[in-house]
C-alpha cells in the first residue's frame, strides 16, 4: 500500500482540522498518483473534501465508527481490520491502495504501507496534527527526489520513500 501525503519540516499535515497550505502542484501530483485507484481515508478527512463528495475516479473508503455515515460514492468501513480484510477480498492490488489521511489513518496503515510518496514543504507551520517522520525512521529510505519546486516563495520537494525491506 502507498501513502500520499504533504508535510512541513516536522511533519506537521494539518491544524484545527485543515491542511496547512494549498499547492497546485501538489494537488495535480495527488490526482495523477490516485486516479484511477483506491484511496482510503478518515471520516474527517472526507468531510474535508471539495463539496463533501467522494472524489471523481477512485474508489473512495471512508473509515467511520458512526453507523450512520453512509455518504454516497463511498464504501464505508468500521476499522482497520475491516478495511484489510475489504482489500484482500476485493482482491484490490496493494499498489493501487492510497492512504490519504487523516493523522490516526496514517498512523494505523504505516505498518502496512511499503510505499510513502511525500511532498516535502521546506516550512515549518503551526500545526496539531502529524505524520510519522520517515527520515528519522530507519525502516524507511529516501529514494527519489524531485528538483526543488516553488510556489510563490515557499520551496517544496516531491519525494518517494521505500519500506527497506522492499528496496
Amino acid at each position: 500500500m502507498n501513502i500520499i501525503c504533504a508535510v512541513d519540516k516536522n511533519w506537521a499535515i494539518g491544524l484545527n482540522g485543515n491542511l496547512l497550505v494549498s499547492i497546485p502542484q501538489d494537488k495535480k501530483y495527488f490526482r495523477d498518483e490516485t486516479l484511477g485507484k483506491t484511496i482510503i481515508m478518515g471520516r474527517k478527512t472526507f468531510e474535508d473534501l471539495p463539496g463533501v463528495a467522494a472524489l471523481y475516479g477512485r474508489k473512495n473508503i471512508v473509515l467511520s465508527r458512526d453507523k450512520s455515515f453512509n455518504p454516497e460514492g463511498t464504501i464505508v468501513l468500521r476499522d482497520l481490520k475491516e478495511c484489510l480484510d475489504y482489500i484482500k477480498k476485493e482482491e484490490i492490488p496493494d499498489e493501487e491502495v492510497f492512504i490519504i489521511g487523516g493523522e490516526s489513518i496514517y498512523s494505523q496503515f504505516l505498518p502496512y504501507c511499503d510505499i510513502a510518496h511525500i511532498t516535502y514543504i521546506d516550512y515549518e507551520y503551526k500545526a496539531d496534527r502529524y505524520m510519522h517522520n520517515l527520515d528519522k525512521d530507519s525502516n524507511w529510505q529516501l529514494v527519489l527526489e524531485s528538483d526543488e519546486e516553488t510556489y510563490f516563495d515557499l520551496v517544496y520537494y516531491f519525494r518517494l520513500y521505500k519500506r527497506r525491506n522492499n528496496i
